[in-house]
């Protein structure tokens, strides 16, 4: 049986979630027969490291005695912040001996830092993403999936991404079916393809724009038009989408754009539905519409969609 060595690098600051939910997916991989992922954790100096909600973490070992692993996992978090020479320095002589190099939310930050992502296509934490392409402009860094693959790295976006990323990897190394199951086991249900988009939208800080993204979320399928969301903040055309850009760091179309993805996506997932159903509930009108729309951002037609992401769904009602 080949072992795949893990190897997840932890200091202080670290997102939890970071670290737990791809070692989560891969032991249960490691579960089935013929499978193995040997699980290990390090610190720089080998100590306990402080999370970022607060408990401690403590490491198989230190970094200078871990040996070569299979994929080199950094996680993100708020002690990705700042300098940290001895870290990447660390970093950058050992992890081009990983056959795999995988970054979670803000560890690509880490990764950035060591020159490691150079030249490469990358993602992060969308709130993250002007940091990185402003202070490290050889990386060629994609705010909207959720995560990206280029040649051995792979880097993904916040804190649950990390979990979809880490049931890829579980498929290219062992196949669709027992992904598949961990997911199930998991009660994550399907395996979110890496192109499925960010939804990066901030929350408005003015009453009025809170209140029509609240509706919009309530309503995809109301007409959802600049008009009629201005009229709802009681704003003109002009104003309300200048104003909802500035708050939101979205336009209202793209905005209404993901919020009904997103509910037709849910849908398609979670209930038997058809396809006409879904888009008249996310407000598409037409089931061409929803396809136009899903092919655009997930490159994938709703139907198969459907067939590839939920897993043991009762045929769709007509």
């Amino acid at each position: 049986m080949k072992q795949r060595t893990v190897l997840t690098v932890l200091f202080d600051g670290v997102q939890s979630l970071d670290v737990t939910g791809p070692m989560e997916v891969f032991a249960g991989a490691s579960r089935a027969r013929g499978v193995s992922y040997g699980l290990r954790t390090a610190s720089l100096d080998g100590g306990p490291v402080r999370t970022t909600s607060g408990f401690t973490l403590v490491p198989d070992g230190s970094l200078a005695d871990a040996p070569v692993p299979h994929t080199l996992l950094v996680p993100g978090g708020h002690g990705t912040r700042g300098a940290h020479p001895e870290l990447t320095a660390w970093l950058r002589e050992h992890a081009p001996r990983a056959e795999r190099l995988v970054s979670v939310c803000t560890g690509a930050l880490l990764l950035a830092e060591a020159g490691l992502l150079d030249g490469h296509r990358v993602t992060t934490h969308w709130n993250s993403c002007e940091r990185l392409a402003r202070d490290f402009p050889a990386v060629h860094v994609d705010p909207d999936p959720i995560f990206v693959r280029d040649g051995r790295l792979a880097t993904s976006a916040g804190v649950t991404a990390g979990i979809d990323l880490a049931l890829a990897l579980v498929e290219e190394d062992h196949g669709r079916e027992l992904a598949l199951t961990i997911a199930r086991h998991l009660v994550v249900f399907l395996r979110r393809p890496g192109n499925q988009a960010q939804f990066s939208a901030q929350t408005a800080q003015r009453a009025p724009l809170r209140e029509v993204q609240l509706w919009i979320d309530r309503n995809p399928a109301a007409d959802l038009g600049v008009d009629a969301l201005a009229a709802r903040a009681r704003l003109s055309p002009r104003h309300f989408a200048r104003a909802f850009r500035a708050e939101t760091g979205t336009t209202p179309g793209r905005y209404v754009e993901r919020v009904r993805l997103e509910h037709a996506r849910r849908l398609l997932e979670d209930s038997s539905d058809g396809v006409e159903q879904v888009a008249r509930a996310s407000g598409y009108g037409t089931p061409e519409a929803m396809r136009r729309a899903f092919v655009k951002t997930l490159a994938t037609a709703p139907a198969e969609y459907r067939r590839r992401f939920r897993a043991a769904a009762p045929p769709p009602r007509t």
